[in-house]
């Protein structure tokens, strides 16, 4: 499980960052709908609390939603992904409409919200499941996501280890983990000391 210690509570109890303090019914969220006109992108950033709260803001994109990809285990528990044995990455896979954001914006966001340059980790997020990757679901979105990965190169000192892959099959998380980020801010301190933060530097509601 993820652990994050932070120096301004250092006298507190180490927080789990996806880890609710309750945990609800384990209904796994629907697949995700995707409208006439629209088109999806699978992002792995980190946790994805982090990236989906980000995304949801975004003009054009119609829904987000948490979930799992790229492992050897079908309908693996989140439980399951966080021990870094099934070898799914945590996602989002995010519907949008390109007559109003283009797949090449959605990626410029995606090298904004995380540091893709630390393999199978995101601060105190570490494992294989935390990893950086796009998952694309065509040959043009490939050859843009490797387009994107070059361009983006240069803004970064070290080099970028975003793994690029073609998508399989996605499995939703539960549905607690939706929108968890809005529905849980004042509750998890994951939410105020990590995720506040990106979207504050990053000029989004928070």
């Amino acid at each position: 499980m993820k652990r994050l210690v932070f120096a301004i509570l250092a006298a507190l109890p180490i927080f789990a960052s996806c880890e609710p303090e309750k945990k609800p019914i384990m209904e796994a969220a629907p697949m995700p709908e995707v409208p006439a006109g629209h088109e999806t992108a699978t992002l792995g950033a980190g946790c994805y609390w982090c990236i989906e709260a980000a995304y949801r803001q975004l003009d054009g994109v119609k829904s987000v939603t948490s979930g799992f990809m790229g492992g050897a285990v079908k309908n693996p528990t989140y439980e399951q992904v966080c021990s870094g044995e099934t070898g799914h990455a945590e996602v989002v896979v995010v519907v949008f409409d390109p007559a109003k954001i283009s797949y090449e914006k959605i990626l410029a966001w995606f090298w904004d919200l995380h540091d893709p340059t630390t393999l199978n980790r995101q601060g105190n997020d570490v494992g294989t499941q935390y990893r950086s990757v796009i998952f694309h679901h065509s040959e043009a979105q490939k050859k843009t996501a490797e387009a994107s990965k070059s361009a983006a190169a240069k803004n970064f000192k070290d080099p970028i280890v975003t793994e690029i892959a073609k998508a399989s099959e996605f499995y939703p998380a539960p549905m607690y983990h939706q929108d968890y980020y809005f529905q849980n801010k004042s509750k998890n301190p994951y939410c105020k000391y990590v995720i506040e933060p990106k979207l504050k530097k990053l000029k989004l509601d928070h």
